[in-house]
Protein backbone atom coordinates (compact mmCIF):
# COMPACT_ATOMS: atom_id res chain seq x y z
CA UNK A 1 0.00 0.00 0.00
CA UNK A 2 1.37 3.30 -0.79
CA UNK A 3 2.65 5.30 2.24
CA UNK A 4 -0.13 8.60 1.25
CA UNK A 5 -3.23 5.93 0.88
CA UNK A 6 -2.67 4.21 3.89
CA UNK A 7 -2.36 7.47 6.24
CA UNK A 8 -5.65 8.40 4.62
CA UNK A 9 -7.99 5.43 5.52
CA UNK A 10 -5.78 5.88 8.79
CA UNK A 11 -6.27 9.17 9.58
CA UNK A 12 -9.01 10.60 7.40
CA UNK A 13 -9.59 13.72 9.61
CA UNK A 14 -5.78 14.82 9.75
CA UNK A 15 -6.19 17.39 7.08
CA UNK A 16 -7.22 20.73 8.51
CA UNK A 17 -7.48 24.28 7.65
CA UNK A 18 -5.25 24.96 10.47
CA UNK A 19 -2.59 21.78 10.80
CA UNK A 20 -0.26 21.19 13.67
CA UNK A 21 3.37 21.20 13.24
CA UNK A 22 4.15 17.95 14.53
CA UNK A 23 6.21 17.51 17.42
CA UNK A 24 9.74 15.70 16.27
CA UNK A 25 9.55 12.16 18.59
CA UNK A 26 12.56 9.63 18.79
CA UNK A 27 13.29 6.60 20.48
CA UNK A 28 16.92 5.22 21.02
CA UNK A 29 17.83 2.05 20.05
CA UNK A 30 21.10 0.08 20.48
CA UNK A 31 22.48 -2.81 18.32
CA UNK A 32 24.98 -5.55 18.89
CA UNK A 33 24.49 -6.18 22.63
CA UNK A 34 26.75 -7.80 24.20
CA UNK A 35 29.64 -5.60 21.98
CA UNK A 36 33.05 -5.70 22.13
CA UNK A 37 35.63 -3.87 24.21
CA UNK A 38 36.59 -0.43 22.54
CA UNK A 39 39.50 1.89 23.65
CA UNK A 40 37.77 3.61 25.71
CA UNK A 41 36.15 1.10 28.13
CA UNK A 42 35.77 -2.79 28.83
CA UNK A 43 32.53 -4.34 28.25
CA UNK A 44 31.93 -3.86 31.99
CA UNK A 45 32.52 -0.33 32.35
CA UNK A 46 30.59 0.45 29.06
CA UNK A 47 27.42 -0.91 30.56
CA UNK A 48 27.76 0.98 33.64
CA UNK A 49 28.78 4.64 31.74
CA UNK A 50 26.02 4.08 29.39
CA UNK A 51 23.38 3.58 32.37
CA UNK A 52 24.48 6.70 34.09
CA UNK A 53 24.70 8.71 30.94
CA UNK A 54 20.96 7.22 29.97
CA UNK A 55 19.60 8.17 33.28
CA UNK A 56 21.53 11.58 33.51
CA UNK A 57 20.05 12.36 30.67
CA UNK A 58 16.22 11.58 31.67
CA UNK A 59 16.08 9.30 28.98
CA UNK A 60 13.49 6.67 30.91
CA UNK A 61 13.46 3.50 28.50
CA UNK A 62 16.05 2.46 25.70
CA UNK A 63 15.68 -0.66 23.51
CA UNK A 64 18.73 -2.85 23.54
CA UNK A 65 18.74 -5.45 20.73
CA UNK A 66 20.42 -8.52 21.60
CA UNK A 67 22.86 -11.39 19.91
CA UNK A 68 22.93 -13.87 22.14
CA UNK A 69 25.53 -15.64 19.82
CA UNK A 70 27.89 -13.12 21.22
CA UNK A 71 27.76 -14.13 24.39
CA UNK A 72 30.16 -17.36 23.47
CA UNK A 73 33.16 -14.51 22.20
CA UNK A 74 35.71 -13.51 24.50
CA UNK A 75 33.97 -10.05 25.24
CA UNK A 76 30.62 -11.63 25.82
CA UNK A 77 31.92 -12.95 29.36
CA UNK A 78 29.70 -11.62 31.74
CA UNK A 79 27.28 -10.30 29.07
CA UNK A 80 24.20 -12.02 30.53
CA UNK A 81 24.81 -9.88 33.49
CA UNK A 82 25.27 -6.90 31.79
CA UNK A 83 21.86 -6.88 29.62
CA UNK A 84 20.26 -7.75 32.83
CA UNK A 85 21.98 -4.45 34.12
CA UNK A 86 20.18 -2.85 31.38
CA UNK A 87 16.70 -4.33 32.05
CA UNK A 88 17.06 -3.74 35.65
CA UNK A 89 17.48 0.26 34.77
CA UNK A 90 14.40 0.27 32.93
CA UNK A 91 15.25 -0.34 29.45
CA UNK A 92 13.97 -3.48 27.20
CA UNK A 93 15.58 -6.47 25.21
CA UNK A 94 14.77 -7.51 22.05
CA UNK A 95 15.77 -10.06 19.14
CA UNK A 96 18.66 -9.16 16.58
CA UNK A 97 19.28 -12.79 15.66
CA UNK A 98 21.41 -15.46 17.19
CA UNK A 99 24.54 -14.66 14.36
CA UNK A 100 23.95 -11.72 12.74
CA UNK A 101 23.84 -12.72 9.75
CA UNK A 102 22.52 -11.26 6.29
CA UNK A 103 19.54 -12.21 4.87
CA UNK A 104 20.13 -11.84 1.30
CA UNK A 105 23.28 -14.01 1.70
CA UNK A 106 21.55 -16.63 3.83
CA UNK A 107 18.91 -19.68 3.23
CA UNK A 108 15.44 -18.79 4.71
CA UNK A 109 15.03 -22.08 6.74
CA UNK A 110 18.76 -21.08 7.86
CA UNK A 111 17.49 -17.33 8.73
CA UNK A 112 14.38 -17.83 10.18
CA UNK A 113 16.55 -21.07 12.80
CA UNK A 114 18.87 -18.67 13.46
CA UNK A 115 16.19 -16.15 14.84
CA UNK A 116 14.48 -19.07 16.93
CA UNK A 117 17.48 -19.67 18.63
CA UNK A 118 18.14 -16.07 19.84
CA UNK A 119 14.36 -16.33 21.01
CA UNK A 120 14.88 -19.00 22.76
CA UNK A 121 17.21 -17.49 24.24
CA UNK A 122 15.80 -14.03 25.02
CA UNK A 123 11.97 -15.47 25.73
CA UNK A 124 10.83 -14.79 29.81
CA UNK A 125 13.47 -12.84 30.23
CA UNK A 126 12.24 -9.56 31.76
CA UNK A 127 12.27 -6.64 29.77
CA UNK A 128 11.73 -8.80 26.45
CA UNK A 129 9.66 -7.31 23.76
CA UNK A 130 8.63 -9.11 20.90
CA UNK A 131 10.53 -7.03 18.29
CA UNK A 132 13.00 -8.75 16.00
CA UNK A 133 15.43 -6.21 13.94
CA UNK A 134 17.25 -7.52 10.87
CA UNK A 135 21.01 -7.51 10.98
CA UNK A 136 22.36 -4.63 8.41
CA UNK A 137 18.79 -3.92 7.90
CA UNK A 138 18.61 -6.48 5.26
CA UNK A 139 15.32 -7.58 4.60
CA UNK A 140 16.37 -9.70 1.49
CA UNK A 141 16.63 -6.51 -0.97
CA UNK A 142 15.52 -7.65 -4.21
CA UNK A 143 14.06 -11.30 -3.14
CA UNK A 144 10.59 -10.39 -2.26
CA UNK A 145 9.77 -14.14 -1.80
CA UNK A 146 12.42 -14.72 0.81
CA UNK A 147 11.03 -11.61 2.32
CA UNK A 148 8.07 -12.50 2.93
CA UNK A 149 9.08 -15.74 3.30
CA UNK A 150 10.51 -14.42 6.85
CA UNK A 151 7.76 -11.74 7.45
CA UNK A 152 5.46 -15.09 7.62
CA UNK A 153 7.74 -16.48 9.95
CA UNK A 154 7.87 -13.49 11.96
CA UNK A 155 4.01 -13.25 12.59
CA UNK A 156 3.71 -16.82 13.49
CA UNK A 157 5.97 -16.58 16.40
CA UNK A 158 3.73 -13.55 17.29
CA UNK A 159 7.46 -11.20 16.17
CA UNK A 160 7.08 -7.56 15.19
CA UNK A 161 9.49 -5.80 12.92
CA UNK A 162 11.73 -3.57 15.75
CA UNK A 163 12.31 -1.53 12.58
CA UNK A 164 14.64 1.80 12.43
CA UNK A 165 13.28 5.02 10.74
CA UNK A 166 17.17 6.99 11.34
CA UNK A 167 20.04 5.35 9.97
CA UNK A 168 23.63 6.75 10.47
CA UNK A 169 27.02 5.43 10.73
CA UNK A 170 27.66 5.75 14.17
CA UNK A 171 29.84 2.88 14.39
CA UNK A 172 32.18 4.17 11.54
CA UNK A 173 32.68 7.51 13.99
CA UNK A 174 33.32 4.76 16.54
CA UNK A 175 36.03 2.93 14.95
CA UNK A 176 37.48 6.45 14.09
CA UNK A 177 37.97 6.76 17.92
CA UNK A 178 38.74 3.64 19.22
CA UNK A 179 41.63 4.01 16.17
CA UNK A 180 42.82 6.96 16.65
CA UNK A 181 43.25 6.23 21.06
CA UNK A 182 45.10 2.94 20.45
CA UNK A 183 47.38 4.46 17.98
CA UNK A 184 48.35 6.99 21.24
CA UNK A 185 46.75 10.25 18.99
CA UNK A 186 45.42 12.98 21.90
CA UNK A 187 41.26 12.52 20.67
CA UNK A 188 39.44 15.94 21.73
CA UNK A 189 37.02 13.86 23.70
CA UNK A 190 34.72 17.20 23.46
CA UNK A 191 34.91 18.08 19.80
CA UNK A 192 34.39 13.95 18.87
CA UNK A 193 30.82 14.22 21.24
CA UNK A 194 30.16 17.33 19.60
CA UNK A 195 30.64 15.58 15.84
CA UNK A 196 28.94 12.78 17.09
CA UNK A 197 25.72 14.57 18.45
CA UNK A 198 25.58 17.16 15.09
CA UNK A 199 25.93 13.54 12.78
CA UNK A 200 23.01 11.92 14.20
CA UNK A 201 20.74 15.33 14.77
CA UNK A 202 21.49 16.11 10.71
CA UNK A 203 20.30 12.72 10.22
CA UNK A 204 17.14 12.81 12.22
CA UNK A 205 16.39 16.49 10.46
CA UNK A 206 17.08 14.55 7.16
CA UNK A 207 15.03 11.83 7.88
CA UNK A 208 12.39 13.51 9.31
CA UNK A 209 11.94 15.90 6.71
CA UNK A 210 11.38 12.89 4.28
CA UNK A 211 8.64 11.73 6.32
CA UNK A 212 6.66 14.62 6.35
CA UNK A 213 6.85 15.02 2.53
CA UNK A 214 6.00 11.37 1.76
CA UNK A 215 3.96 10.45 4.79
CA UNK A 216 2.11 13.90 5.64
CA UNK A 217 2.88 13.18 9.65
CA UNK A 218 6.30 13.31 11.55
CA UNK A 219 6.11 9.20 13.14
CA UNK A 220 7.64 8.32 16.58
CA UNK A 221 11.14 7.27 14.99
CA UNK A 222 13.78 5.14 16.24
CA UNK A 223 17.83 6.11 16.03
CA UNK A 224 19.73 3.25 15.49
CA UNK A 225 22.79 3.10 17.64
CA UNK A 226 25.45 0.83 18.60
CA UNK A 227 26.69 -0.08 22.05
CA UNK A 228 29.86 1.46 21.52
CA UNK A 229 32.23 3.42 23.71
CA UNK A 230 31.26 6.53 22.00
CA UNK A 231 27.77 6.30 23.04
CA UNK A 232 29.07 6.30 26.45
CA UNK A 233 31.26 9.07 26.16
CA UNK A 234 28.63 11.15 24.86
CA UNK A 235 25.16 10.48 25.32
CA UNK A 236 24.90 13.23 27.24
CA UNK A 237 25.79 15.78 24.15
CA UNK A 238 23.57 13.93 22.11
CA UNK A 239 20.37 13.91 24.28
CA UNK A 240 20.83 17.62 25.16
CA UNK A 241 21.23 18.75 21.44
CA UNK A 242 18.70 16.77 20.56
CA UNK A 243 16.18 18.11 22.44
CA UNK A 244 17.79 21.97 21.62
CA UNK A 245 17.19 20.71 17.90
CA UNK A 246 13.15 20.65 19.15
CA UNK A 247 12.87 16.94 19.37
CA UNK A 248 11.56 14.92 22.34
CA UNK A 249 13.07 11.75 23.33
CA UNK A 250 10.66 8.91 23.77
CA UNK A 251 10.30 5.45 24.72
CA UNK A 252 11.05 2.23 22.58
CA UNK A 253 7.38 1.05 23.50
CA UNK A 254 6.13 4.58 22.60
CA UNK A 255 7.32 4.75 19.10
CA UNK A 256 6.97 0.58 18.06
CA UNK A 257 2.91 1.97 19.13
CA UNK A 258 3.01 3.87 15.79
CA UNK A 259 0.58 3.18 13.64
CA UNK A 260 2.54 4.53 10.60
CA UNK A 261 4.57 1.80 10.35
CA UNK A 262 1.57 -1.03 10.07
CA UNK A 263 1.33 -0.73 5.81
CA UNK A 264 3.83 -3.55 4.32
CA UNK A 265 6.22 -2.16 2.37
CA UNK A 266 7.14 -2.99 -1.23
CA UNK A 267 10.42 -1.12 -1.94
CA UNK A 268 13.54 -3.36 -1.71
CA UNK A 269 15.35 -0.11 -0.07
CA UNK A 270 15.29 -1.20 3.20
CA UNK A 271 18.47 -0.65 4.51
CA UNK A 272 18.36 2.83 5.20
CA UNK A 273 15.05 2.33 7.85
CA UNK A 274 11.72 2.40 7.14
CA UNK A 275 11.29 6.30 6.69
CA UNK A 276 13.55 6.16 3.32
CA UNK A 277 12.12 2.84 2.41
CA UNK A 278 8.15 4.14 2.19
CA UNK A 279 9.71 7.17 0.33
CA UNK A 280 11.17 5.36 -2.34
CA UNK A 281 7.92 3.56 -2.34
CA UNK A 282 5.92 5.99 -3.05
CA UNK A 283 8.82 7.93 -6.02
CA UNK A 284 11.46 8.93 -4.17
CA UNK A 285 14.84 8.10 -6.25
CA UNK A 286 17.18 6.20 -3.27
CA UNK A 287 20.20 8.56 -4.36
CA UNK A 288 17.79 11.44 -2.52
CA UNK A 289 17.34 9.25 0.51
CA UNK A 290 20.51 8.49 1.88
CA UNK A 291 22.04 11.37 4.20
CA UNK A 292 25.23 12.77 3.41
CA UNK A 293 27.33 11.88 6.11
CA UNK A 294 26.76 7.99 5.55
CA UNK A 295 29.70 7.99 3.84
CA UNK A 296 32.83 6.72 5.56
CA UNK A 297 35.43 8.86 3.62
CA UNK A 298 33.42 11.96 4.81
CA UNK A 299 32.92 11.38 8.44
CA UNK A 300 37.29 10.93 8.33
CA UNK A 301 37.56 13.80 6.87
CA UNK A 302 35.65 15.48 9.68
CA UNK A 303 36.85 13.26 11.98
CA UNK A 304 40.18 14.32 11.52
CA UNK A 305 39.56 17.93 10.95
CA UNK A 306 37.66 18.35 13.91
CA UNK A 307 38.75 15.86 16.36
CA UNK A 308 42.35 15.64 15.54
CA UNK A 309 43.24 19.21 14.67
CA UNK A 310 45.24 19.84 17.96
CA UNK A 311 46.74 16.16 17.43
CA UNK A 312 50.62 16.56 16.45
Amino acid sequence: MRPLLFLALLLPGCATAHPVEPTKRVALSFDDIPRHAGAWFTPDERTDRLIEELDKAGVAQAAFLVTPGNLDRPDGAGGKERIERYVAAGHVIANYSWSHPWLHRTETDDYIADIDRAAAWLEGRAGYRPWFRYPYLDHGRRDMVKRKSVEDALAARGLTDGHVTIDNYDWALDGLANTAKREGREVDLPALCDLYAETLVQASEFTDAIARETMVLSPAHVLLLHETDIAANCMGTLVRAYREAGWQIITADEAYEDPLFGAKIDSPFMGGGHVSAHAHAAGRPARDLIHERTDEKVLAALFEERVMANDD
